[in-house]
C-alpha cells in the first residue's frame, strides 16, 4: 500500500463529479471532507481493508475495481464487486457491528479514506448528503432483492444479468461498446449465483457469439454484443 497526502489541487467537485454519493451536496461539505481525506494506493490482488479494520473510515474508489468476500470456513465467496465511484466501508461506520469480510482490489487502485468520525460529523451537517447516503442505501437494498427475485431463472440469464448490471454500473465507453474488468470466471459466477461449470460454458457461447471479447492484455472484457446480453438478462 502507498499512502500519499491529498493533492492540493484536487477540488471539491472531483467529488461531486466522480461520486454519485456526493453529486448533492455542498461545496463547503466537499472541501470539509477533502481536507480530512487520504489518498491510498494499493497493487491488485493486495488485501484492501481487512475484517478487523471496518468502521474506521469511509473509502471512495477513485480507480480501479474490489471485491468484498467473506470467509466461510476458509472459503472465500465473493459477495460485490465495486468499481470506480462507489464506495464502502459506510455500514460498519453507521453500525458500529463486526464484520466477516474484507476487500481485496482486482486491479491497481486508488482510493479516498475518509475517517469515521469526520464523515458522520459532516453527514449530519448537511442534510443533502445525509438524504442522498439514505436513497443510495436504499438503492442497494433494492438491488438485493433483485438479485434475489432471479433465484430461479437460468444460469444465462442470471450471468447476463451481473455483466449488464456492472456495465451500467461501472464501465466505460457506455456509448460505443461497454468495457469492464475481467473477472475471474470463480468471482463471476459467485457474483451470479450460478456454479462455476456453469459460468465456463456460457462465457465460452457468448464468445463464440462475438457478444463478448477480452482485451489483448487480459484486463478488460469488452460487452460487444451489449443490446442482446440486455435482452436476455430480461428474460
Amino acid at each position: 500500500m502507498t499512502t500519499l497526502t491529498l493533492k492540493k489541487s484536487m477540488r471539491p467537485d472531483f467529488l461531486s463529479d466522480l461520486f454519485p454519493l456526493f453529486n448533492a451536496a455542498n461545496p463547503d461539505t466537499l472541501t470539509r471532507l477533502l481536507s480530512a481525506a487520504t489518498e491510498l494506493t494499493y497493487p491488485a490482488d493486495r488485501t484492501v481493508l481487512m475484517e478487523d479494520s471496518w468502521g474506521n473510515a469511509i473509502y471512495l474508489i477513485v480507480a480501479g475495481w474490489v471485491k468484498v468476500r467473506h470467509d466461510s470456513g476458509g472459503e472465500y465467496l465473493t459477495l460485490a464487486v465495486l468499481g470506480k465511484g462507489d464506495f464502502f466501508g459506510e455500514m460498519a461506520i453507521l453500525d458500529e457491528s463486526p464484520r466477516s469480510t474484507d476487500v481485496v482490489a482486482l486491479s491497481p487502485v486508488k482510493l479516498l479514506s475518509i475517517p469515521a468520525q469526520h464523515f458522520i460529523d459532516t453527514l449530519f451537517q448537511d442534510h443533502h448528503l445525509h438524504h442522498r447516503m439514505l436513497q443510495l442505501m436504499v438503492q442497494r437494498l433494492r438491488h438485493t432483492n433483485s438479485h434475489f427475485q432471479l433465484r430461479h431463472k437460468p444460469a444465462a440469464v442470471k450471468l447476463a444479468h451481473a455483466l449488464t448490471a456492472l456495465a451500467e454500473t461501472y464501465g466505460e465507453n457506455k456509448d460505443t461498446m461497454p468495457e469492464i474488468f475481467n473477472l475471474a470466471i470463480g468471482d463471476l459466477a459467485t457474483v451470479a449465483d450460478i456454479p462455476k461449470d456453469d459460468a465456463v460454458k456460457i462465457m465460452e457461447k457468448l464468445r463464440e457469439k462475438d457478444w463478448i471479447a477480452t482485451s489483448q492484455d487480459g484486463q478488460i472484457l469488452q460487452l460487444k454484443g451489449f443490446h442482446h446480453l440486455t435482452q436476455l438478462a430480461q428474460k
